[in-house]
């Protein structure tokens, strides 16, 4: 059985990397999907090792584009 990380564990260690360093948005998203590529990296199964990192490649600017999309909603 594999282990994946949890979006709750993700969101806290970014609101964390935000309250301790002052981070810009854009260096705490890039920063967290490093953290997300490194824990897909222990993934041993390979098709979800790759679901995984398909997760991880939205740019920061697609990223903006959908969160802004769902505040509007």
């Amino acid at each position: 059985m594999t282990r994946q990380p949890t979006w709750g564990l993700l969101c806290a260690a970014g609101a964390i990397a935000i309250a301790a360093s002052g981070c810009t948005t854009r260096q705490t998203y890039n920063a967290m999907q490093a953290w997300q590529r490194n824990e897909c990296n222990r993934i041993v199964e390979q098709s979800e090792h790759e679901r995984c990192l398909a997760r991880t490649t939205t740019s920061y600017e697609d990223y903006q584009r959908q969160t802004d999309g769902n505040r509007k909603e």
